[in-house]
């Protein structure tokens, strides 16, 4: 089993659309049962509430399911439990690189490490920025190529 974590700062905006977009994608390629996906936040000012309206009204536009989630703080065993931790900007990254210490020994980067022709790295927090639709397109190519190349890499 794959285990991929996404992590932005309050898991209610990027993580969880990111969560919510991979689901689909392991979905709609058969890969449910070899991929497992989940998100969390580097702040805890939102455990247990659900994605943002926003996140929540861009992905019922486009008829991905967010049912069930909740916000979470990642925690130090997340970052050695998963062979993926993709955070959504650089404060999240070095976040998670000084949780892992020397004990991290799958992949930890950036979503959009994962999409070449991006003229940006960090995702936009839409909490700030208030464009759930930019937010939206730029996780989507960054889900689909990194699920691209974990069915290459794990030759799914």
């Amino acid at each position: 089993m794959v285990r991929v974590l996404f992590v932005c700062l309050g898991n209610i905006c990027r993580s969880p659309m990111a969560e919510a977009i991979f689901r689909s994608l392991i979905k709609e390629e058969g890969l449910a049962g070899k991929i497992e996906v989940d998100s969390a936040g580097t702040g805890n000012w939102h455990v247990g509430k659900p994605p943002h309206e926003g996140t929540q009204s861009i992905l019922t536009k486009n008829n991905i399911s967010f049912e069930g989630m909740k916000a979470r703080q990642v925690q130090t065993e997340d970052v050695t439990a998963f062979d993926y931790v993709i955070a959504m900007d650089a404060e999240n990254l070095g976040n998670l690189r000084k949780l892992a210490g020397y004990t991290k020994t799958g992949f930890i980067g950036r979503l959009l490490d994962f999409v070449p022709e991006s003229e940006i790295l960090d995702v936009p927090d839409p909490y700030y920025t208030g464009n759930f639709e930019e937010t939206y397109e730029l996780v989507g190519k960054g889900c689909r190529n990194l699920l691209q190349k974990i069915k290459e890499e794990k030759q799914l």
